[in-house]
C-alpha cells in the first residue's frame, strides 16, 4: 500500500516560499533599500514644490478669514518646507512601500492566505485617502473657524490670533494623520477577525468600551477643545459600528459559499 505524498498546488506555493534566514535579511534589506529610494526620490520631488504644496494646506486657513501666517524663529519656515515635503513623500511613496511589503510576504503565504489579504492591503491606501479627505475637506475648516472665532475685542483690548507656520503645519498634519488611521479602523477590526483573535460578537459586546476609546483616542490626537475632539470621536465611533457590519456581511458571504461549494465524491479505495 502506497502513500502519495505530493504536495497540492497550494502547499507547492507556500513551501516554496520557505527560505533560510539569511536569504530572508537580505531580501528585507533589499525591500527597505527601495523604499528608502523611493521616499527619497519623492522627497527631491516634494522639496523643490514645498511651497505650493503648502500653499494648498493653508487653504482652510484662508477660507476661514485668516490671511496671515508669521515665524518668530528665523530657521521655522525653512524647517516648516523640509516637514512639508516630507510629510508630502511618505505620502506619494506609500504604494511604493506597500507593494514592497507584500513583496517581502507574499512569497511566504498560501494561495488562499493571498486572496483574504490582498484587498485588505489594497483597500488600506484607499481608507487612508478617504480619512485625510474628510479631516482637509470638512474636519480641519470646522475646528479653524470654531478656534479663531476668540478673536475680537475683549474689555476693549483686540485678542487677534496670529499662528505661526510651524504651529500651523503641526496641526494640519496632526489632523491629516488623525484621521487617515482613524478611516483604517475597519480593515483592523476585520483582520483580527478573520485571523481569529476576536469574534464579531465579543466586539458588539465591547461597543461602550470602544466609544470611551475613541474620546481617549480623540483628546491625544486632536487639539485640546471639545469641538476637535468630537470631530474625531463620533467618526471613529461610527467606524466600529461599520466594522460590525463589514464583518457580519463578509462572514455570510463566506458561510453562503461553504455551503454552495460542491463537495468532490470520495475516489473508491
Amino acid at each position: 500500500m502506497s502513500s502519495d505524498t505530493s504536495l497540492s498546488p497550494e502547499d507547492e506555493e507556500g513551501a516554496g516560499g520557505k527560505m533560510p534566514l539569511l536569504d530572508h535579511l537580505i531580501e528585507l534589506r533589499s525591500r527597505l533599500l527601495k523604499s528608502l529610494l523611493a521616499i527619497g526620490v519623492a522627497f527631491g520631488v516634494c522639496l523643490y514644490f514645498a511651497k505650493p504644496i503648502f500653499g494648498i494646506l493653508v487653504q482652510p486657513l484662508v477660507h476661514a478669514g485668516q490671511g496671515k501666517l508669521i515665524y518668530t524663529q528665523l530657521f521655522e519656515a525653512f524647517f516648516v518646507e523640509i516637514k512639508v515635503a516630507l510629510f508630502a513623500a511618505m505620502m506619494i511613496s506609500f504604494p511604493v512601500i506597500a507593494n514592497q511589503l507584500w513583496k517581502f510576504v507574499a512569497p511566504g503565504l498560501y494561495r488562499q492566505e493571498k486572496r483574504a489579504l490582498l484587498p485588505f492591503l489594497l483597500a488600506t491606501p484607499v481608507l487612508f485617502a478617504i480619512g485625510a479627505s474628510f479631516a482637509y475637506f470638512i474636519t480641519i475648516p470646522i475646528a479653524l473657524k470654531f478656534l479663531l472665532g476668540y478673536q475680537g475685542d475683549i474689555g476693549g483690548i483686540t485678542q487677534e490670533a496670529l499662528p505661526s507656520v510651524g504651529n500651523y503645519l503641526s496641526f494640519t498634519m496632526q489632523f491629516i494623520m488623525a484621521f487617515g488611521i482613524a478611516f483604517l479602523l475597519p480593515i483592523l477590526l476585520m483582520l483580527i477577525e478573520r485571523s481569529g483573535l476576536v469574534t464579531r460578537e465579543q466586539l458588539v459586546s465591547a461597543r461602550r468600551y470602544m466609544i470611551v476609546a475613541a474620546f481617549v483616542i480623540a483628546a491625544i490626537f486632536t487639539p485640546p477643545d471639545i469641538l476637535s475632539q468630537l470631530l474625531l470621536a463620533v467618526p471613529l465611533t461610527l467606524l466600529y459600528e461599520l466594522s460590525l457590519f463589514a464583518i457580519w456581511f463578509t462572514r455570510r458571504r463566506r458561510k453562503t459559499g461553504a455551503e454552495t461549494a460542491p463537495v468532490e465524491p470520495l475516489e473508491e479505495v
